[in-house]
């Protein structure tokens, strides 16, 4: 009978132990010794948390905003020298196209004044231009 007590209070205290430790009232939910467990300064976890997520959010539309100003202008320069290509009186292989913020720079040596009104008018009928810097050169012939 003895035997069966002791296995019963080794039991009782056991199964106390384990649901102590799982309802948290002791073991990882116990603040650490020395510690009273309240934040009394300084940012939570979670605060700094959604800080750095802000950040990275912010840090991402940013480069998302850039990345679609250089594929808007990289798709102008290359609808303008496609349709330079496609043009009879336009030598579209010496002309060179640059494109910032909308602002298309022509630039290249052209072999008559109806060549260079040609091309500039080519860059100026592209949806999306909105200023056409004209560098064009016309080659005199010998």
């Amino acid at each position: 009978m003895f035997k069966a007590l002791f296995r019963l209070l080794v039991l009782l205290i056991v199964l106390v132990a384990v649901g102590g430790f799982f309802l948290g009232w002791w073991g990882a939910g116990a603040p650490l010794p020395g510690r009273d467990g309240v934040a009394t300064t300084g940012q939570t976890g979670a605060e700094r948390a959604k800080r750095a997520g802000q950040d990275i959010s912010q840090k991402t539309a940013e480069a998302a905003k850039t990345a679609q100003e250089a594929l808007s202008d990289g798709a102008l320069t290359a609808k303008i020298k496609a349709k330079m290509a496609l043009d009879d009186t336009v030598k579209a292989l010496d002309l060179n196209i640059d494109t910032a913020d909308g602002v298309v720079t022509v630039t290249g040596k052209v072999r008559s004044s109806a060549e260079r009104e040609r091309a500039l008018a080519l860059a100026r009928e592209t949806n999306g231009v909105r200023q056409v810097v004209d560098r064009i050169t016309i080659e005199r012939s010998r």
